[in-house]
C-alpha cells in the first residue's frame, strides 16, 4: 500500500466522490469536486459492501445530518409521529428511513411525482404539498424535520404537539443574517412557545458514519441516487441540483 500522511487519505480511497477503489472508505464531502482531496482519519470508515460507490458517495453529509436531527436532537422514540418536510430530497430520503428504523410512524411531504418513491422507502403516509398544506391540517406530530423552509416557523409549530420538537433543517436568505436567519429566528422564538425548536449540527465523524454503516448493512437504509454526472459535467449537475427537484442525491463520478 502506498505511504500516506498520518492525518489524511487520498480521495481515490474514499467514497465521497470516488466511484472505484481498491481500498474503499467513507468520509465527508469536500467543498468542491476535484480528482483528489485529503480527509482526516476521524472522518473515514470503510465503505459498506452492500452499496455501490455511487450510493456511498451520497451518504456522509446528508445521512449524518438526518441521523443527528432525529436520533440526537429529537430523540425519536418508537411509536412517535414524525413528519419529514422535503421527504424526497437528499436529507429527506435518509430521514424517512432513519425515522422508520427508530420505530416512528413517518409522514413524508413531497410532490405528486415523488409520492411513490417516498412510500417505497418506508413512509407510512404521504402528504402531497401541491394539494395539501400540512401546517393547516388537523394532524399533529411529535417531531417535524423541515428540510424545505417553505413555511414560516410559526406555521410549522401549529402542526407540532404541545411538547413536540421542530427541527428547522433548511435556511432562507435574509437581509441581515443571510442563510442563517431561520435558525436564529428559531432560537429567538424558542423561549416563548411550548414546543422545542432545535437546530441540528451536521458534523461528520466516525461515530456517525459507523452508525450509518450498521443501518445500511442491516438493510434499514438504502441511499437513493437520482442522477450521476461525470466530473466534466459538474456545471450541468449544479444546474440540475439548483432546480431543487432532485430525488435523493446527485453524485459526481470519476
Amino acid at each position: 500500500m502506498p505511504a500516506r500522511s498520518p492525518r489524511s487519505v487520498r480521495r481515490s480511497r474514499i467514497f465521497t466522490r470516488a466511484t472505484r477503489s481498491s481500498d474503499p472508505a467513507a468520509t465527508s464531502t469536500s467543498p468542491a469536486p476535484s480528482p483528489s482531496t485529503r480527509a482526516p482519519r476521524d472522518k473515514v470508515v470503510p465503505k459498506p459492501p452492500t452499496i455501490t460507490f455511487e450510493q456511498a458517495a451520497g451518504v456522509p453529509t446528508a445521512a449524518c445530518g438526518a441521523l443527528q436531527a432525529l436520533r440526537d436532537a429529537a430523540h425519536v422514540q418508537p411509536g412517535q409521529k414524525v413528519l419529514v418536510n422535503g421527504a424526497s430530497g437528499g436529507v429527506g430520503t435518509f430521514a424517512v428511513q432513519i425515522a422508520k428504523a427508530l420505530g416512528a410512524h413517518v409522514t413524508g411531504v413531497c410532490s405528486t411525482r415523488n409520492a411513490d418513491l417516498v412510500r417505497s422507502i418506508g413512509a407510512d403516509a404521504v402528504i402531497d404539498y401541491t394539494r395539501d398544506d400540512f401546517t393547516r391540517g388537523t394532524a399533529r406530530f411529535d417531531v417535524i424535520l423541515d428540510n424545505v423552509a417553505n413555511h414560516p416557523l410559526s406555521h410549522c409549530l401549529r402542526a407540532v404537539t404541545p411538547k413536540g420538537i421542530l427541527i428547522p433543517n433548511a435556511n432562507t436568505s435574509g437581509r441581515w443574517l443571510g442563510g442563517l436567519g431561520r435558525n436564529y429566528r428559531g432560537r429567538v422564538m424558542a423561549p416563548f412557545v411550548p414546543q422545542r425548536i432545535r437546530s441540528p449540527h451536521a458534523a461528520v465523524n466516525q461515530h456517525y458514519l459507523l452508525a450509518l454503516t450498521e443501518l445500511i448493512e442491516s438493510g434499514k437504509i438504502t441511499p437513493v441516487i437520482d442522477r450521476t454526472y461525470p466530473l466534466i459535467e459538474v456545471p450541468e449537475a449544479i444546474r440540475y441540483f439548483e432546480q431543487r427537484h432532485a430525488r435523493g442525491k446527485v453524485v459526481i463520478t470519476m
